[in-house]
Formats: structure tokens, C-alpha cells, sequence
């Protein structure tokens, strides 16, 4: 997504990767993650029991095979409701991977959200049944489903990127956050769509169109767009087709599709999750994050996914304890001496400043002090941004092109694009890869002299907005309405919000904020460097207050455009 200049958003992190024992995790993290579980259950936003939840709209009536299903409602079930009913041998990890492979197979015809499942995905679950009833899980996502977007590594099955080009052979090793997820116990259940090469690749594209898994459609209205790059997880947890899913993003492409889809996205601080063997754009803002149904879900994966953790396996029970949680998470509950910056943006409409509006004021009635802000410097943040990701994106493309089997480099993968016909047939433009061959390399000091203003003002955005006024993070819209889908016309970048985190390299996270009609609007949080596990407490409270949530009626289209419909944009 870009604002009203040219500015591009996506996906992956830095290749950096860091060994650590499988099953570690931050006590951070966990103290968050177990702050969040004991909000959830005791909050009207989520089931007081797991007895009561109830099976999932759009799902076909239980058979016997379904039998251990009955009673969950894979819409609004969390993990910790999950693991309790595993732990008491009510769930299998085989049973529920089944439940999502049959949503999958009804439901996904109408969205194309899903590429292809992993033919392993029941062996895995399996192999979590034993561990399961050993009493030797190895937390809280053993057993859990997991969809992947498909830009990213993963041993045996294709990752292609939406493109042609890499359709030819998977590969050959799992990238790093694929790793975390194994060594977690996670279910890998399948590849999502995406926005073919993370919409860095033509100048006017068509958000969640590749040429591999053609056009993903919005869940909500079918003729509308998912928002991109993420365009196939954002959707696919819309339909509750896993309980997971991982994004992407360099500006945009986690927390667009989250918001356009109505559930949740993080965008980690830059580094938490390993980039290596993510099909990148640039390492200095790509990343890859967790998106879910819920912040508790989103909160769990990211303790999973990092890569820098603790010696010792801390439970999330004691790191609860450590942080003086108390057993309800009533104090946490609180939003009393929370202080929030808002920032409207007039340019995505009406309709999308009176669900901020209406936001604000659920969370100043409970307790939050919200005043509105605007961060400085946008204008040359969207000035420098798109140039230096040119430069980053040829060097990082061609070193990852290197190790896979296809184009060896941007000039042959530029070449391939232009002479494939089945990589034309929703937009034939490669202007980006054009213009990346011929941009300025990352040694050039007039290259290095913008991209060091380019972070340095993206961060004083962030971190002068939040000292001036005392907050704990700034709020936003995530997205306007989706628009309608339409190859011909493309794409029109003119979604700001996210470029100020995603160039800092700070974390932001969206969720669920009301919605335009039919068509959900997200609230978008961001914070300072290292601040995710406190943006994602923050993150639970606003999404208890605002309780925006609701399932996807999978309409073919709307009798009226919305008053936003000419807003359109893309993440990458």
C-alpha cells in the first residue's frame, strides 16, 4: 500500500537466524499470552466455557465422524479452549486438523484462499495425538493448524510466491519461522494465496491475483478484494479454514488483509521472526507475523515464532505469575491510565471516521484517555520509501533466487514474466522489476543516505507522537471498505496507516473495529521497537471493548457501492 506518491508494501524479515532449544519461549511473551487467556474467559467478548461454543456457521451437520467437533464453534474457538478440551482427552489434534481439511474442502471453492494442503497434515496431527495423550505436549500450539502463506518456505510442498516462475519444485528446506512451527507441534495444514510476488511487481496490480491460485475473494461480499499481499490468510481465517495463519509484510501486507478481512494481525518488531527463507523484498523492513482470529491465537504464535528466547521452558502459567497476572485477569482488564493517540485519516472516508469515531468512544467509556495526534513526516516517508525499496528488493531477490530452482536472478525472472502468457491474464505489467534492475545498489551513499533518513524519520513519527503525549500506543485505520475487485482497473494506493511502523520497523497490530455495511474496518495499534508483547495486551483490551467481530455471510455481492468504494489499495 502507499499513500497519494508512489509507495510499496510486503514481505519477509532479515535472514538472520538463531538456534535455540525447541519449546523455549520469552517469558514476555508468555506473560502476555497468559494474561490474554485469562482475559478471554472471563470476558463477554468469548465463550465462558468451551462447552457452550457451537458448530461453525456454514459447516455441513455433524456426522459420527464429527462426533468429538460437537459443541465447538471453529469461528470463535481459541487455543487455550482447544488445548483444555485436548488435555482432557475431549479434542484430538487428528480431529480437528479433519474438521479443518473438510472446511477447507467445502468452503474454499468460493474464495481461493488456499493453494494446496499439506498431504502430511494428518500424519503430523498424529504424531501430536500421542503426545497429546502421553501428557507430553509441547505447548500451546501442539496440535494446532497452521496455513502459511505461500511465499514462504516449506520442505515438500511448492512455495512459489503466486508466480509460475517457482512453480517448478519446492523447497528443498523449511524456512526459519516453518521450523519454530514444527518445533512447536503446530499441524502445517497448507499454503495460502497471496498477491503474486507480494504486489511487487507490477505498477497497477490486482491485490490477492496470482497467476498460480488466481483471485481470492473477500469472504464478507465475494465480489470485493481481500487487500494484499496476505490476501489468502487474511481470508482463509475469515472462513475459519485453520486456526492460524501466517502473513508477510514490508507496508501493509499483514495488516490490510486483517483488517479487510475482520480478524487480527501483528506485524512484529523487525528481527523477532527469522526472514531466512521468506521470498523478500527488503530486510530492512520485511517481516514475517502471525494472524488470527483473536489476539490471544496471535499472542501464542508469536511466542512460537520468535527467535530469540529464553534458556529455560517458562509456562505461561508462571510467567502469569511473574508478572503479577491475577487468576481472572480483571486488573489486566482495566483500561484506567491507558492513554491512546488517535489518528484519523480523512482520505479513506466518512463511513471509516465514524467507526473511529464510535471506537474512541467504547474505549474512553472504559476507562482510556484517547486524544488525537497526527505523526509528522508522512509526506517524505512516502518520498523516500518506494526508491530504496527498488534498491533493497534487487539485492535481496537475486541473493534469494540464487538457492532456488527457476530464474537464477531479476533479470531472468523479469525475462520469464514477460514471455509467460498465463502470467498475463489479470495484469501483464512487471514495471516494478523494471525499475528495481535499474535502481541505485545498496552501496551507493546517495542510496544509503535516504534509506538512514527514511528509518530515522519513520521512528521519530512513531516515538515523538508518543512521548509528546504520554501514550501507550498511536490508533488508526487499518483499511477502508474493500473495494470491488477488477483486474483491469488494479490497485490505487492510498492507504497510509501502515508505513510509519513498517519502516521503523516497530510492531502494529489490527484488529476487529466495526465495520462499513457488511464490509469490516480495522483499528490498527502500533508502538515503539520492541513494545509487541505490550501492544498485544493493549491489543486484547480494545478488542474486548469494541467487540467488532462477526462471522462472514459470504454475500456475491451489494445492491449500493459504499461511500468508500473509490478507496483502494495494496500491502506488500
Amino acid at each position: 500500500m502507499r499513500p497519494l506518491t508512489v509507495r510499496k508494501s510486503t514481505d519477509s524479515s532479515p535472514a538472520t537466524h538463531h538456534t535455540a532449544r525447541p519449546g523455549t519461549r520469552t517469558a514476555a511473551t508468555l506473560a502476555v499470552s497468559a494474561l490474554l487467556i485469562s482475559s478471554w474467559w472471563t470476558s463477554p467478548a468469548g465463550p465462558a466455557h468451551a462447552s457452550e461454543v457451537r458448530p461453525a456457521a456454514g459447516s455441513s451437520p455433524a456426522s459420527p465422524a464429527d462426533a468429538e467437533l460437537r459443541g465447538i464453534d471453529l469461528n470463535t474457538v481459541t487455543i487455550p479452549q482447544l488445548q483444555a478440551r485436548m488435555a482432557s482427552g475431549a479434542l484430538t489434534p487428528s480431529g480437528l486438523t479433519r474438521a479443518y481439511l473438510k472446511r477447507i474442502k467445502a468452503i474454499d471453492p468460493k474464495i481461493h484462499s488456499v493453494l494446496r494442503t499439506d498431504p502430511t497434515a494428518l500424519q503430523q496431527a498424529a504424531r501430536s495425538d500421542a503426545r497429546h495423550r502421553r501428557g507430553a505436549a509441547l505447548g500451546p500450539l501442539d496440535g494446532i493448524p497452521v496455513l502459511i502463506k505461500d511465499n514462504v518456505d516449506t520442505k515438500g510442498l511448492l512455495s512459489t510466491a503466486g508466480s509460475l516462475a517457482l512453480a517448478t519444485a519446492a523447497p528443498q528446506r523449511d524456512a526459519g519461522l516453518v521450523t519454530r512451527l514444527r518445533e512447536a507441534g503446530a499441524v502445517i495444514l497448507g499454503k495460502t494465496n497471496l498477491s503474486e510476488w507480494a504486489n511487487f511487481r507490477a505498477a497497477k496490480p490486482t491485490s490477492g491475483w496470482s497467476a498460480v491460485g488466481g483471485q481470492t475473494h473477500n469472504p464478507y461480499v465475494l465480489d470485493r478484494n481481500p487487500c494484499g499481499s496476505s490476501a489468502g490468510s487474511g481470508a482463509a481465517l475469515a472462513a475459519s479454514l485453520a486456526q492460524v495463519a501466517i502473513g508477510t509484510e514490508t507496508d501493509g501486507s499483514i495488516v490490510c488483509p486483517a483488517g479487510m478481512n475482520g480478524v487480527v494481525g501483528l506485524k512484529p518488531t523487525l528481527g523477532v521472526v527469522s526472514g531466512r527463507g521468506v521470498v523478500p523484498i527488503s530486510a530492512e523492513q520485511d517481516t514475517a507475523g502471525p494472524m488470527a482470529r483473536n489476539v490471544v491465537d496471535v499472542a501464542l504464535t508469536l511466542a512460537a515464532l520468535r527467535e530469540k528466547r529464553d534458556k529455560a521452558y517458562v509456562t505461561g502459567e508462571g510467567a502469569a505469575r511473574a508478572s503479577g497476572t491475577t487468576a481472572d485477569g480483571s486488573a489486566q482488564a482495566s483500561m484506567r491510565g491507558r492513554r491512546i493517540g488517535l489518528w484519523r485519516l480523512p482520505s479513506l472516508g466518512k463511513d471509516v471516521d465514524k467507526v473511529m469515531t464510535t471506537a474512541a468512544q467504547r474505549l474512553r467509556s472504559a476507562g482510556a484517555t484517547v486524544v488525537e495526534v497526527t505523526p509528522p513526516y508522512q509526506d517524505r516517508l512516502a518520498e523516500l520509501e518506494f526508491p530504496a525499496l527498488l534498491s533493497e528488493f534487487h539485492r535481496d531477490i537475486n541473493a534469494y533466487l540464487a538457492g532456488r530452482r527457476g530464474p537464477r536472478n531479476l533479470a531472468e525472472l523479469t525475462a520469464f514474466h514477460r514471455g509467460t502468457p498465463a502470467e498475463q491474464t489479470c495484469f501483464a505489467g512487471v514495471e516494478l522489476f523494471e525499475s528495481a534492475l535499474t535502481a541505485p545498489p545498496t552501496t551507493d551513499p546517495q542510496y544509503r543516505a535516504a534509506r538512514a533518513e527514511l528509518t530515522r524519520l519513520a521512528r521519530k513519527s512513531i516515538d515523538d507522537t508518543m512521548a509528546a503525549h504520554r501514550l501507550d500506543a498511536i490508533a488508526t485505520p487499518t483499511n477502508p471498505p474493500a473495494w470491488t475487485t477488477d483486474c483491469a482497473r488494479g490497485d490505487n494506493d492510498v492507504i497510509p496507516s501502515s508505513t510509519p511502523a513498517a519502516v521503523a520497523g516497530y510492531p502494529s497490530l489490527s484488529v476487529p473495529a466495526g465495520s462499513v455495511g457488511e464490509l469490516p474496518v480495522g483499528l490498527l495499534l502500533m508502538s515503539g521497537k520492541h513494545k509487541d508483547e505490550a501492544l498485544l495486551s493493549l491489543g486484547a483490551q480494545v478488542e474486548q471493548r469494541l467487540r467488532a467481530w462477526r462471522a462472514p455471510r459470504y454475500l456475491p455481492t451489494l445492491p449500493t457501492p459504499t461511500a468508500s468504494e473509490e478507496l483502494r489499495g495494496t500491502g506488500r
